[in-house]
């Protein structure tokens, strides 16, 4: 009984100490997988080798680094056989043809947006977010995926974890030089992405209220034109499990006018928040009569308007945001 008794209390020491950095471990997964199903399944993984290996934990590291190095280390070997998680517009040219047919991507493991309320320490308080929300930007997470594995790894350990060359070197068992030059070319990689400032930055602050309000009224009331004012000239529309995407303001608005806004009230938006970045629940009303899961819309905004809508078509993702597959 006493044998039982101390390795309950020493799960629960283990718990106690390793449970605040599960939101960052859970950040950096999703950095290197870019889902948050297979996230969330490598933090549990490093939790469990962890906890295996915690009685040969010597404390030469913090042991938020040596959680980091288990996690790092699941994750690369979680990628050795899996292909990269793309957007629509990683794949091919933008649709030429707003009145035609979309195409579907069938089988494509397509990226995945993560709700800022995992990423957060405590999640009823959206001040704790443990995480820079610019490093979970969905375009960057989408250029991170073309970079190779450990270039991977290394630029987001090195740019967003601010480890040393020598730590890294110490992780990856290589040297700083090769750490320095997986580095470079990392960084060139995501260089050739052509990310703007609108999509890297923090998002704004609550000026983007209204935009975003008159957004989700012209999708509610149908309203393509009131809709297309409110985007850039060169916005970006993309729908996976769809292929075909969209670039230009006057593309996406005869598509969404033509084939998705057909009918005022067929559409209910919820606001919700994914990779730093404000979004939306998008409910379609059912021959039922109720309204059922549809998207989950992922904004960016600039200055001059939408700059880029990632409407994730996808039912399956409103369990991770917490929100109920039929509106009550």
């Amino acid at each position: 009984m006493e044998a039982k008794g101390a390795a309950t209390t020493d799960a629960a020491e283990f718990a106690r100490l390793t449970d605040p950095f599960r939101a960052e471990l859970l950040a950096h997964c999703y950095r290197m997988l870019g889902s948050v199903h297979d996230a969330e399944d490598q933090v549990q993984e490093t939790m469990i080798r962890a906890w295996r290996s915690y009685g040969d934990f010597e404390g030469r590291s913090s042991l938020r680094t040596w959680l980091y190095r288990i996690a790092t280390n699941a994750c690369l070997r979680a990628l050795e056989n899996r292909a990269r998680r793309p957007l629509p517009s990683g794949l091919g040219a933008p649709g030429a043809n707003p009145d035609g047919p979309a195409a579907a991507g069938h089988g494509v493991p397509w990226l995945e947006p993560i709700p800022d309320a995992l990423v957060r320490a405590d999640p009823a308080d959206p001040a704790t977010v443990v995480v820079s929300r610019a490093s979970l930007r969905l375009a960057l997470i989408a250029a991170l995926q073309y970079l190779p594995a450990r270039q991977r790894a290394v630029l987001i350990l090195r740019d967003v974890l601010q480890w040393r060359a020598s730590e890294v070197a110490g992780l990856l068992g290589t040297t700083t030089t090769a750490v320095n030059g997986l580095l470079a070319r990392a960084r060139a990689g995501i260089e050739q992405a052509g990310l703007t400032q609108d999509e890297i930055r923090e998002p704004g602050d609550v000026r983007q209220r209204a935009l975003l309000d008159r957004y989700a009224a012209a999708f509610e009331n149908a309203d393509a034109a009131a809709l297309s004012r409110l985007l850039r000239e060169d916005a970006v529309l993309e729908m996976p499990p769809m292929v075909t995407w969209f670039a230009g303001r006057g593309r996406i608005g005869r598509f969404l006018g033509t084939q998705v806004l057909r009918k005022p009230g067929e559409f209910t938006m919820v606001a919700v928040d994914a990779n730093g970045q404000p979004g939306f629940a998008c409910y379609q009303l059912g021959d039922d009569g109720r309204r059922h899961a549809h998207a989950v819309q992922v904004l960016t905004v600039g200055g001059a308007g939408i700059a880029r809508i990632v409407s994730f078509n996808q039912p399956e993702l409103f369990p991770v945001f917490r929100l109920p597959p039929v509106l009550g």
